[in-house]
Parts: structure tokens; sequence; C-alpha cells
């Protein structure tokens, strides 16, 4: 039972769930665009990105360096056999991304588009957990996951009933990255310390407070810059302004963030709870947004 309590920690549900989220974003944008939807293709392209989401935290664990434990407390002996257990699952779960992916070709919705974005979530999952590259430990990381579920899910979410991408999912796509990537920038804040002191690269390690502060509140005022001008490019009013609603908890934010950094004793887990909020219910209001439209 612990062991199964530990994989299902290292497997990150909340990505996954962030990931599915997105997902259901990029639908409703076909959706609202008039594209008629076909409901098996929408569940496999959901357990898809699920599963992909799944193998890449777990292969990340799998992969981790026998030196760093994932949890203080934890033996040597419970981290290799954690690691084995972590590799056949995520192995699992990648066979089960192939025949989801015969189950599409049966289904004629793997279109040339849909194994781009496909062979994309796949490249993001091997070059974030599995060396020689493994961008987990050489602080870009954080990035990827970004690109995964803001970026690559979303767009895996439409072409899969589209066929084809459209400039409406690149619009709503790059503000939601820039938040999901200042989102994963304040995970590695509060474990700054232990992350030293068992060598872990992350974002913030490689960039330094100086840097990272700056960086975070230039994310998050560039996401909201980008959902506002939106409207620039033709998206209409009823579907930005719930996710404007946000904005509030984004200044907040940024403002406990600058704080901090001058001194301020810090309440991480607000800090931590307030920035998915901002990620993740953003994204919620969008989907919300499209697909009551």
């Amino acid at each position: 039972m612990q062991q199964l309590s530990n994989l299902l920690r290292l497997s990150r549900p909340l990505n996954i769930v962030f990931a599915m989220l997105t997902y259901v974003l990029g639908a409703g944008i076909a959706r609202y665009l008039g594209i008629n939807h076909n409901l098996v293709v929408f569940w496999l392209g959901l357990g898809g990105i699920s599963l992909a989401q799944l193998s890449m935290g777990l292969l990340a664990e799998a992969h981790r360096p026998v030196q760093q434990p994932s949890d203080n407390n934890e033996h040597r002996a419970e981290r290799v056999n954690l690691r084995n257990e972590a590799l056949i699952v995520s192995v699992s779960a990648l066979a089960a991304i192939a025949v989801i992916a015969i189950l599409l070709v049966l289904q004629g919705a793997l279109s040339p588009v849909v194994m781009l974005f496909s062979g994309l979530s796949l490249v993001a999952v091997l070059v974030y957990a599995v060396p020689p590259l493994r961008l987990v430990d050489a602080g870009l990381g954080e990035f990827t996951l970004a690109v995964h579920i803001a970026m690559i899910a979303p767009a895996l979410g439409f072409v899969l009933q589209a066929g084809e991408y459209h400039r409406l999912v690149a619009i709503i796509s790059f503000p939601l990255t820039l938040l999901a990537l200042a989102y994963f920038l304040i995970l590695d804040f509060p474990t700054f310390a232990v992350d030293e002191k068992f060598d872990r690269r992350t974002l913030l390690r490689g960039m330094g407070w100086q840097r990272a502060v700056p960086l975070h509140h230039g994310l998050i005022l560039g996401a909201y810059a980008l959902l506002a001008s939106a409207l620039f490019f033709g998206l209409a009013w009823g579907l930005v302004w719930p996710a404007l609603l946000t904005l509030p908890f984004a200044i907040l934010q940024i403002f406990w963030l600058q704080n901090i950094s001058q001194g301020a004793k810090p309440i991480w887990s607000l800090l931590t709870v307030n920035a998915l909020a901002v990620f993740g219910l953003t994204a919620y209001l969008l989907t919300f947004a499209f697909w009551l439209r």
C-alpha cells in the first residue's frame, strides 16, 4: 500500500489533471468552431494524453540518480525498488498509448497533424525524463512540462476532432503556457534548500533568485497581456473575460513573491495554492467558456 501511495505521489496527479483539462479545452475550441465531435476519438485522446503525462512523471523518477532520494526519509533499498516499479508502470503506460494509436488509426483519426503533435508529446516525455538529455535535471524540466500541458495537450484535443491546426488554439495556448511555467517556477521556491543539498537542477537553481523573480513577474504579466490582446485577433469578449477573473490572484502572487524576495517571511503553502489556482482556474474558465458558446 505504501509503494502504491508513493507511485501515486510521484506520478504527479495534478499534472495529469491539468493535461486532461487543457486537452478538453482544445476539444472545446473545436466545438466552438462548429466541428462535429467524435466521442470515441475524444475519449481515446483523453486517455492517451493522461497516460503520456503519467509516463512523464514516473519515467523521471525511474531514471532519477540513486543518490537523489525522492523523499527525505527514503532508504536506498526503498529508492531502488520504487524506481523499478515506476519504470514498469511508465513502460506499461507507453504500451497502452501504442494501443490507443492503433485504435485511432481504425477510427481514421490519425491524420498527419495528429501524428505530428502525438510525436511531439512523446518527444517531450522522453527528453524530459530519459538520459542523455533528461531536461528535468538540466533546469529545463519546468519548461518542458509547461509546453506539454499547456501547448501540446490542447493542440491534440483540437486536431483529433478537426484534423488540422487552427490559430485560435495557439492564441489560447501561449498565455496558458506562460502561466504554467510561472506555476512550475513557484514550486521550485519551497524546495530550493533541499534541491541544493541533493544537487537537483531546477529552473530556479539554474537562474538564481535574482533573475527568477523578475522572470516570474514577466510570465504572469505577459500571459494576461496576451489574453487581453486576443480581442484584437477576433476572439469574442465573452470568451476572454472569464479568464481575466483570475487577474487579482495573479497580482497577489506577484506581490507575495516580491515581498518574499525582499526578506518577508514566506508562507509557501499559500503561495503554491495561489499559483495552482491562477493557472488551473484560468484554464478551467477558458474551457468552460468555449464549451458553453
